[in-house]
Formats: structure tokens, C-alpha cells, sequence
């Protein structure tokens, strides 16, 4: 049981939680709290209000599953926020000692068969385990780099906007979440924490994102890669769990007729030229 940072996601949680959203009155008084009163959360999860403040002090005992189950109904959590909170409030065993770099090798051979969709594989560190020639083409060539520098997040907060943009739910956002999530399932990690503290310290963004405690699954993202011979390309980027691992297959895709679509169609003759 990690008691502070379940204190932490309780607090958060319940803060951006309105009233309004789970069928209570804003009431007349004055709010302290721009979200629920710890009261409120409790009365809707069935505990005492005191144990329930006990919990957001780090001073609680670990709750049963029936009371994480009974916080995550009242704080109207997500399935991704639900499994979150089981694991800070110890329900869930940790994994092994860090995230695993071995790719299956049927993931590796779809990379080599999708054709012109750039794609490649992600750990829950974000370090990209294995790639294509069309990742490498339209990113950069991940095997050029140090083994410690093939980190998406370490890449992005580098570059910046030089080279990838996400969406309004952007990329940045999602790593923060997938980073939370992880370092509880690798506790002993210590790669992750160091992760968190230079991203933290070089994008301002990433830190904002961090402490929003956020730990949302997965979006499909609609990002603009600037490539330095074909320019902006908009591409929608999909991400799908490798079964049995917490690998993510990371792919690039674009609307054919699209001019995206005909600059993947180049970039695949150039990769093709090369190999």
C-alpha cells in the first residue's frame, strides 16, 4: 500500500469531481473545495466521514476491496482508475522488478507487414523496444541512438514541436498517465522515477500533467509529425496492447486520397530504396 500517493489520487479525484456530476446540490454556502467534500465521498462510498480523512492523511489502515470498489463507485472512476487505485491501496500485486524489453516475436514480424504504416513498440517506460523502416524514416532511426535515449517521452520533451504535435489531449498528457500507472506496477523501477524527474525538469507541461494525478487509458490521438523533407504531415496515431504484456504497438495511419496518405506513400519508396 502506497498510503501517500493514495492520499494524493483520493484528493485529486475528488476535487475534480463536481457536485452537479453525481446528483448533489451546489448548495448556498460557500465551497472550499471547488469538488466534493470529503464527507460527501464518504457518505456516497458508505464509510465515516472520519475514516475517510484518515485516508487522504496517509494515517488509514489499508481499505478491504469492498471499500476500493465502494471509493471508486462514489468517486465515479474509470475502469484505467479503478485498477489504479486497487494498486495504490495494495489489492494488486506489483509486477517483476521492471517493465520487460523482450518484444514477442509475432509483434515483431507484424512491424515488418503493415506496409506504409509507420509503427513500433513501447514498454511502460515508453522505451521504444522495436520499430520499422517507416518509424525510423518518418521519426528518426531509433538505432543510431543509445540504447538510454530510444524513450519517446525523453525524445518529445527534447524536441518539442519540432518534431511531433499531438491533439488537445495531447501526448504529453497520456505519457504523465501511462508513467503513473507504471510506477505503481514497478515500484522497485527505478528508471521510472528518473523519467519522471528530468521530463519534469525540462517541460513544464509534463510536470503540470504529472500532478494531476491523471491515469486515463489510451486515446487515439490525432498528431502532426514535421518531417524534415515532406513537412507536416497530420496523421492519426492508434495505440493496441500486446496481449499477454503491457507492450503497446504504436501505429501512424492516414485517410487514403489524403495528403498525408501520398507522403506515407513516398516515405515507404525512400524506406524501401534503403533496405
Amino acid at each position: 500500500m502506497d498510503r501517500h500517493e493514495l492520499a494524493q489520487f483520493l484528493r485529486n479525484r475528488r476535487e475534480s469531481l463536481r457536485p452537479a456530476e453525481v446528483g448533489l446540490p451546489a448548495g448556498t454556502g460557500r465551497r472550499r473545495t471547488p469538488g466534493l467534500r470529503r464527507e460527501e465521498v464518504a457518505w456516497r462510498a458508505g464509510v465515516s466521514a472520519n475514516y475517510y480523512e484518515r485516508l487522504e492523511q496517509a494515517r488509514a489502515p489499508r481499505p478491504s476491496p469492498q471499500v476500493v470498489a465502494a471509493l471508486a463507485r462514489a468517486l465515479r472512476l474509470g475502469d484505467d482508475e479503478s485498477a489504479h487505485l486497487a494498486r495504490l491501496a495494495g489489492q494488486t500485486p506489483p509486477s517483476r522488478e521492471r517493465p520487460a524489453a523482450e518484444v514477442p516475436e509475432g509483434v515483431r514480424m507484424l512491424l515488418d507487414r503493415v506496409g506504409a504504416v509507420p509503427a513500433y513498440v513501447l514498454n511502460a517506460r515508453h522505451d521504444v523496444l522495436a520499430w520499422n523502416a517507416m518509424a525510423a524514416e518518418l521519426l528518426t532511426d531509433f538505432a543510431a541512438l543509445p540504447v538510454a535515449e530510444r524513450n519517446l517521452l525523453r525524445l518529445s520533451v527534447r524536441f518539442g514541436e519540432q518534431w511531433c504535435r499531438g491533439s488537445a489531449d495531447g501526448f504529453l498528457r497520456q505519457a504523465a498517465a501511462d508513467l503513473r500507472q507504471a510506477a505503481v506496477r514497478y515500484p522497485s523501477d527505478s528508471g521510472i522515477a528518473e523519467l519522471v524527474r528530468h521530463c519534469s525538469a525540462v517541460s513544464a507541461e509534463f510536470a503540470a500533467n504529472w500532478h494531476a494525478h491523471d491515469v486515463r487509458g489510451p486515446q487515439t490521438l490525432r498528431k502532426r509529425i514535421n518531417h524534415p523533407e515532406l513537412g507536416a504531415l497530420d496523421l492519426d496515431c492508434q495505440t493496441l496492447h500486446v496481449p499477454g504484456t503491457d507492450q503497446r504497438l504504436v501505429t501512424f495511419s492516414a485517410e487514403p486520397g489524403s495528403v498525408a496518405h501520398d507522403k506515407l506513400l513516398r516515405l515507404q519508396l525512400h524506406a524501401l530504396r534503403n533496405t
